[in-house]
C-alpha cells in the first residue's frame, strides 16, 4: 500500500546506491517523497561473504534482484587458533553484479538513479546544493534533505570514534572455473578471507595492522601479498590456480563511529554512519540494520518537525549501540586466536572496544521501564519502554503487546494472572520473553 508523504513537496537525495542507500531510498519513495540517487560505480573487482539474514533482510528491504544475484549457499571454512573446521554456509556477492541489482531494484521502485561523481555540495539550514559530474557533463541538484551513504568513501567528521587502524590488501586474478567456496584463516600479523566465484575469478584478501605491520613499499605490496599467500589454507584453497595477472587493491578497514549521524535535514546511514571491523562478516547486515530504521527518522523530521531531536537521539543510540555490539563481536573472535595473543596486531584488538561481556546473565530485578524514542509506523514516537543490560534502548512491545505494563505488574502479581487479559500465542511469547530475562514466580 502506497503511504503518502505528509510533505510531498520535500525532495531527497541518496548519495550512494549500496544497500543502505538503496534500502532507504526505496523507503522513502514508498512514503511519497521525490527521491534521487547519486552513486558512481566501483572502481574495482569486489566479492562478499553475506550470511542467510542478510538475505532476508535484502528482501524485507524489498531489494529481490538483489537478494537473488548472489552465488550460494557455498562452502567456508575456517583455519583459526590452528583449528580448521568448515562452519555454516555463506553466499558470495560479485559487488558488480550486486551493485547492479540494487540500481534495477531502485529503478524498478520509480527511484532516480543518476551515476554521477559528487564534486561538491553546499549546505545550509533550507537545504543543500550539489554539483554532480555525469557522463555529460557537471548537473546541479537541490535536495531539501540529504542521506550521506557513500559508505567508506564518504567524507569522515571530526568526531569519529575509531578502533585501531587496519588496512586490507585485496589481490583479484583468474583461475580455473569450479564450485564457489570461501574461507578465512589467522596468520601471524593479521588475517585473510578468500573467495572463488563459479566463473573461476579468485580473490584473497588480507587484514592487517597499519601501525604494527612491516609493509614494504607500495611497489613491491604485491611481492609482499604472494608470500602471504603461501599459508596453509590459501595454498589449498587456491591449489589449481595459477596467480598470474594479479591485480591489488589497497584499502582502509578501521572500525570507524561518527559522533553525530545527522541533523535536521541530513542524515548518515551504513557504513557512513559507521563502519565495523571486516572480520565481524556482518557489514551489509549492520549497514541495513541502521538504513532500516532511517526513514521513520526521515519522514519525521520532514514532517513533524517537533520531534527532530526524538528521532535524532533515536538514530543515534541505534547506531551507537550497533557499533558496540559488533566491536565487541570483533573482539571476542579475536580473542580466540591464542598462538600470537602477544603479537601487536591480535594484542590490540582482542582489548578494543572494551571488556564488557558481550552477553549479560539475565535478571529480571534488572528490568526498568524508562521513557525512549520508538518506531511508530512511519514515525518515530516516545513510549515506555522496558530496558535490561542486555537491551539497553529498551522493547517497547512484543508483536503489539506492550511490555512494560506486563513488567510492572509481574512486581506486583503471578504471571498467571497477569497474563490472562492475553491470548494464548501473545502469553505463550510473553512467557518465553520474561523466562529469557530471568524472571520467576518468586518475583511475584
Amino acid at each position: 500500500m502506497h503511504v503518502a508523504a505528509l510533505n510531498p513537496a520535500a525532495r531527497a537525495v541518496v548519495l550512494g546506491a549500496g544497500p543502505a542507500g538503496a534500502a532507504v531510498a526505496r523507503e522513502l519513495a514508498r512514503l511519497g517523497y521525490a527521491v534521487q540517487v547519486v552513486s558512481d560505480w566501483r572502481r574495482f573487482d569486489a566479492v562478499e561473504g553475506l550470511s542467510a539474514r542478510v538475505i532476508e533482510g535484502l528482501r524485507h528491504a524489498g531489494l529481490h534482484r538483489a537478494a537473488s544475484s548472489v552465488a550460494g549457499p557455498c562452502t567456508r571454512t575456517t583455519l583459526w587458533n590452528g583449528v580448521l573446521q568448515t562452519l555454516n554456509a555463506e553466499f558470495l556477492a560479485d559487488r558488480r553484479v550486486f551493485d547492479a541489482a540494487l540500481r534495477d531494484d531502485l529503478r524498478q521502485a520509480g527511484v532516480d538513479v543518476i551515476e554521477a561523481n559528487v564534486r561538491n555540495i553546499q549546505t545550509s539550514p533550507a537545504g543543500h546544493d550539489l554539483v554532480i559530474e555525469t557522463a555529460d557533463g557537471p548537473l546541479s541538484l537541490r535536495a531539501d534533505f540529504l542521506v550521506e551513504a557513500r559508505g567508506r568513501f564518504a567524507p569522515l567528521l571530526r568526531d569519529a570514534t575509531r578502533g585501531p587502524q587496519t588496512l586490507s590488501l585485496l589481490n583479484v586474478w583468474q583461475g580455473e572455473r569450479g564450485a564457489a567456496a570461501s574461507a578465512i584463516e589467522s596468520l601471524q600479523d593479521g588475517w585473510a578471507w578468500m573467495a572463488r566465484l563459479p566463473d573461476g575469478r579468485c580473490y584473497w584478501q588480507m587484514t592487517l595492522d597499519v601501525a604494527s605491520a612491516e609493509l614494504p613499499q607500495r611497489d613491491e605490496l604485491l611481492a609482499f601479498c604472494a608470500r602471504m599467500r603461501h599459508a596453509p589454507l590459501a595454498s589449498d584453497f587456491f591449489a589449481h590456480d595459477a596467480d598470474t595477472d594479479v591485480r591489488l587493491h589497497a584499502r582502509s578497514s578501521t572500525a570507524t563511529l561518527c559522533g553525530r549521524t545527522g541533523a535536521h535535514n541530513w542524515l548518515r546511514v551504513g557504513d557512513a554512519a559507521m563502519a565495523v571491523d571486516p572480520l565481524s562478516g556482518n557489514g551489509i547486515f549492520q549497514s541495513l540494520s541502521s538504513a532500516l530504521q532511517a526513514p521513520a527518522v526521515i519522514h519525521t523530521l520532514l514532517s513533524c518537525p517537533e520531534r527532530a531531536s526524538l528521532a535524532l537521539r533515536f538514530h543515534q543510540q541505534r547506531i551507537e549501540q550497533l557499533f558496540v555490539r559488533f566491536a565487541r563481536t570483533g573482539r571476542d573472535f579475536y580473542a580466540l586466536e591464542q598462538r600470537w595473543s602477544a603479537r601487536s596486531f591480535w594484542e590490540s584488538r582482542r582489548l578494543w572496544p572494551d571488556d564488557a561481556p558481550l552477553q549479560v546473565n539475565a535478571d529480571f530485578n534488572q528490568l526498568n521501564i524508562e521513557r525512549a524514542p520508538v518506531i511508530d509506523g512511519n514515525l518515530i514516537a516516545e513510549a515506555d519502554v522496558v530496558v535490561s543490560p542486555d537491551q539497553p534502548l529498551g522493547v517497547w512491545h512484543l508483536e503489539g503487546v506492550p511490555l512494560a505494563p506486563i513488567v510492572e505488574a509481574l512486581r506486583k502479581q503471578p504471571a498467571e494472572q497477569v497474563l490472562r487479559a492475553l491470548d494464548a500465542d501473545q502469553a505463550r511469547l510473553v512467557r518465553h520473553w520474561l523466562d529469557a530475562h530471568g524472571y520467576s514466580q518468586t518475583h511475584a
